[in-house]
């Protein structure tokens, strides 16, 4: 098995006393994921790697690998020095190891859109489809085993992989409910937005939870019946039963192979009728209300990309408060891969589903609230890195930002500076836009708060602080004069 090439060029890793585990990898005993410079390895005890070879000489794995829809792997030779890994507390000893491709970067699924999160649910059971009839399973369902390539998921746990035994239920069928089909519910059913419930909770919304938003005829509505009630009433009649046990009345009541085809097929047509087109905010027209001339949209653009190409290919590019993707598709020319940053669900979906279009592989669009980022979440807090953790660019776009956060969301400006210098890695570029108080949408903005209220709001003020924390290499007023861009090196 030959992991891709994505035509990316990793960031040389950081010294480190031997391979770290990954925070997020420590449910499952039988395999662990290990960090050891840019290589990303899983150590499979005797029983997982008896499966892992089994699923390698399978006939449905292989296209999967091929198609890009599980993540490249390959085990590692029994001489290869990364197969020293730390043994887990009690273990004879890891049987082998497998190296994994490195995804761009993470993110978690109360980041992506509805679309996003729908695509990652069909992409999973397409996958179980056609697992089952092979002889294998997975024994998880949760979100979290899917990234992306841009907007191409791919499936990351490997070790979910086993093989299916009779009788037996999707053992990842709750967590298929909970971080996948239920937010989706929550958007294509009730209009909601799924990704503060997801953030809430690392393992997902509970039918207990579901059960009270869809009474009455709402019980009706596709999937609630099946998927909601009956899980959730099941669940409560099965909480003292073993697994054993269930795995027995469903063998004994005719629980065939076929039938869990049936039901992940099901699921399948399910999953594609839910939609949901968010509404229309400010911010989905926001280019052609922000308040731009063409001259001052000519010349911004033109800085940008002076500024992309000055250092040569980046690797990685965050483009904060992307908007549309203008200027994320304009980054993507220069990097290895961007990451588009918005707030609003309704405009990052629009956005994905036009790169999603146009076949883009190199840009992916979050959903993310940078007065409110996602932080670290799960077992410690650690379990789901936080984005500050997630994003270390090379180069940070933040382009009609500085305002939205400083005057309308109350962040002391050195606040703000110091957040966007602490994206942006050792040795990087920050490209960044400062709003002048008389500017009509910084002005727009003061309307609405107390007179005075930002005294230290000013252009020669925000110059300093960039100079505290890098060498401002160039900069340019709009013909407008009321915005100016900066390039800054920092250290």
């Amino acid at each position: 098995m030959v992991i891709p090439d994505l035509g990316r060029s990793p960031r040389p890793a950081p010294p480190h006393v031997g391979p770290r585990p990954e925070p997020g990898s420590f449910r499952d005993p039988a395999n662990r994921v290990f960090h050891a410079g840019d290589d990303v390895l899983r150590a499979l005890d005797r029983t997982a790697a008896a499966d892992w070879r089994a699923l390698a000489a399978s006939s449905f794995f292989p296209p999967l690998l091929t198609a890009g829809k599980v993540c490249g792997t390959e085990e590692l030779p029994a001489g290869s020095p990364l197969r020293e890994l730390p043994t887990a507390p009690a273990s004879s000893g890891w049987a082998t190891v497998l190296r994994h491709e490195r995804v761009p970067f993470v993110s978690h699924p109360y980041e992506w859109s509805f679309a996003m999160l729908r695509d990652a649910a069909l992409l999973h059971l397409e996958i179980l489809r056609a697992a089952l009839p092979a002889g294998f399973t997975t024994k998880d369902g949760s979100a979290y085993n899917l990234q992306w390539r841009g907007t191409e998921p791919v499936f990351i746990d490997i070790g979910s992989f086993t093989p299916l035994r009779d009788g037996e239920p999707w053992a990842g069928y709750r967590q298929f409910c909970q971080t996948l089909l239920y937010p989706l519910m929550l958007g294509a059913h009730l209009g909601l937005a799924f990704q503060p419930w997801l953030r809430a909770q690392v393992d997902g919304i509970e039918p207990e939870q579901m059960g009270p938003l869809f009474r009455g005829t709402r019980r009706l509505l596709p999937g609630v019946l099946t998927h909601v009630h009956l899980h959730g009433s099941v669940q409560r009649r099965s909480a003292a039963t073993s697994t054993a046990d269930v795995r027995a009345q469903l063998r004994d009541a005719g629980y065939t192979r076929e039938l869990a085809v049936a039901t992940v097929r099901g699921l399948e047509k399910l999953v594609r009728r839910l939609d949901h087109q968010p509404a229309a905010t400010h911010w989905v027209d926001y280019q052609h209300t922000c308040g731009y001339s063409g001259d001052d949209r000519a010349s911004k653009e033109r800085f940008v990309l002076a500024a992309l190409s000055a250092a040569g290919r980046r690797r990685l590019v965050l483009d904060l408060g992307a908007n549309d993707g203008r200027y994320a598709r304009l980054a993507a020319r220069h990097a290895d891969y961007v990451v588009a940053v918005e707030q609003d669900p309704a405009v990052v979906d629009r956005l994905y589903r036009s790169l999603r279009g146009e076949g883009e592989r190199h840009v992916l669009p979050l959903v993310m609230d940078l007065a409110d980022p996602s932080p670290g979440g799960g077992w410690r807090g650690i379990e789901r890195a936080s984005f500050a953790a997630r994003a270390d660019a090379d180069t940070v776009l933040a382009l009609a930002l500085v305002h939205h956060l400083a005057i309308g969301r109350n962040v002391p400006l050195p606040e703000v500076v110091a957040c966007l210098a602490g994206l942006t890695a050792p040795g990087g570029r920050l490209v960044v836009e400062f709003v002048h108080p008389d500017d009509p949408m910084a002005a727009r903005l003061l309307a609405n708060k107390p007179d005075g209220i930002f005294p230290d709001y000013r252009r020669d003020a925000f110059e300093t602080l960039l100079a505290e924390h890098g060498t401002v290499e160039d900069r340019l007023e709009l013909p407008s004069g009321t915005r100016t861009l900066y390039r800054v090196a920092l250290p």
